[in-house]
């Protein structure tokens, strides 16, 4: 098996050496979204299904993330009915992986495979069950209500836990994103709930399937229209709200923990956003960039007040967080966030210098490489591509726009939106 993985690795290091990566795209018949990468050099084939169906559709808080969990735990009625552990069993059989994740914007389901037309065919049957007929059993639902409410309290005593939560509840106030589900919302949870859900929002045109392997075009058509056919067409996901700016606020939780948990931030990138690809290279310099980035030199290096010190953006489908974070001790975290501040600020003011963009821009590009470098991580890129309506070329022209991006581009950027009125800063730890 390692063998294998590493011929894979290679394998698809090699494609994406290529003049491009060639992605196709169509839709199936009843509207799911189809994107397709054709490779030949190992007999595996990848499949990610998408819906738009992330926690920030869920109708009351817990609803999408228990729908979601729960897909593979039962499908089918009568004597051609499977619960959880015939349906892994039946998986393990043919050598497929079935896994799949949920985030705010979407609810994934991705599958590995052989390309071999009987494991492959038996894995995207059973696939294919699971999107449409997941059963949600009531005794499955009561064991995931129990272990999510053992896991929600366990999280309460959790100082970078409880740093999450408010710090989303500060920077998003009632837009979804700011979502936060309590024990109360799970014993609400029914099993209706989840079946009006998977209806309404797990259909054929809220769907995309991308496919990254060995298949010829007419069988990646037919594994496609034949993966969401008996889904609902249903209607394109509707857009999310816009997020509105916090007002700049800053916000101490007592704790007991020896160390104090800071975030700073505030929603800020859009998916598609001109000047991600801007924000993306500055952000390097300010906090990306491990030991090279100035959070990590001003904090660490200069004053030893935390072992790490960091900054990204997150963009989503409606403005995504920026955020600095770091942990330090309890006694110094007012310290340490005036100097995250002021950090913040002289970059804001100046921008990064000439050799630090040049530095960012070489570190950018010669590590992509590494981020198409397996079917998983590729399937991973093309899918975003697909579900953020990114253009098909993206990959091909990465080194390009990174090489485009000027200092006045960062410095314009970051004024355009990391604005300091509207920073909200969460303290975690100490009295």
């Amino acid at each position: 098996m390692r063998n294998l993985l590493a011929c894979l690795a290679l394998s698809m290091t090699a494609l994406t050496a290529q003049a491009g990566v060639p992605i196709q795209t169509w839709h199936t018949p009843n509207g799911a979204r189809v994107l397709f990468i054709e490779n030949h050099n190992l007999p595996m084939l990848d499949v990610q299904v998408d819906f738009a169906a992330g926690s920030a559709r869920s109708p009351a808080p817990g609803v999408a993330a228990m729908a979601h969990s729960l897909l593979d735990a039962g499908i089918g009625s009568g004597k051609t009915a499977l619960n959880e552990n015939a349906i892994a069993d039946r998986f393990a059989d043919v050598g497929a992986h079935l896994g799949g994740g949920l985030d705010a914007d979407r609810a994934s389901l991705n599958l590995r495979v052989l390309s071999n037309a009987a494991e492959r065919d038996a894995a995207l049957g059973l696939l294919r069950q699971i999107l449409a007929r997941p059963q949600f059993p009531a005794a499955v639902l009561e064991r995931e209500r129990a272990r999510a409410i053992a896991g929600l309290r366990e999280a309460q005593t959790q100082p970078a836990a409880i740093l999450d939560k408010r710090f989303a509840q500060l920077t998003y106030a009632r837009h979804p994103y700011g979502q936060s589900t309590e024990e109360a919302d799970l014993k609400r949870i029914t099993r209706q709930a989840l079946v009006n859900f998977h209806r309404q929002h797990y259909t054929a045109r809220a769907a995309q399937i991308t496919l990254v392997g060995d298949l010829q075009r007419s069988d990646a058509e037919a594994i496609a229209r034949d993966l969401v056919a008996d889904l609902p067409s249903g209607s394109a996901a509707a857009a999310l709200p816009p997020v509105e700016l916090p007002p700049g606020r800053s916000e101490r939780i007592p704790h007991p923990a020896a160390q104090a948990h800071i975030a700073i931030g505030m929603p800020a990138l859009k998916r598609g956003d001109p000047d991600q690809m801007a924000l993306s290279v500055g952000n390097y310099t300010l906090g990306g960039g491990g030991f090279n980035s100035r959070l990590m030199q001003e904090i660490r290096d200069k004053r030893g007040l935390a072992y790490g010190a960091y900054s990204y953006f997150a963009p989503m489908a409606a403005e995504g967080l920026f955020q600095i974070g770091l942990e330090t001790k309890a006694e110094q975290a007012e310290e340490a966030v005036k100097l995250a501040q002021d950090t913040l600020a002289k970059f804001l003011a100046e921008g990064p210098t000439e050799a630090e963009l040049a530095a960012a821009k070489a570190n950018l590009i010669n590590s992509f490489s590494l981020r198409l470098d397996s079917n998983a991580k590729l399937l991973g890129q093309v899918a975003d591509i697909g579900f953020y309506q990114r253009p098909l070329d993206s990959l091909d022209t990465y080194t390009a726009r990174v090489e485009a991006v000027t200092l006045a581009d960062i410095r314009a950027a970051f004024a355009r939106h990391v604005k300091p009125e509207h920073l909200v800063t969460v303290i975690v730890g100490g009295k």
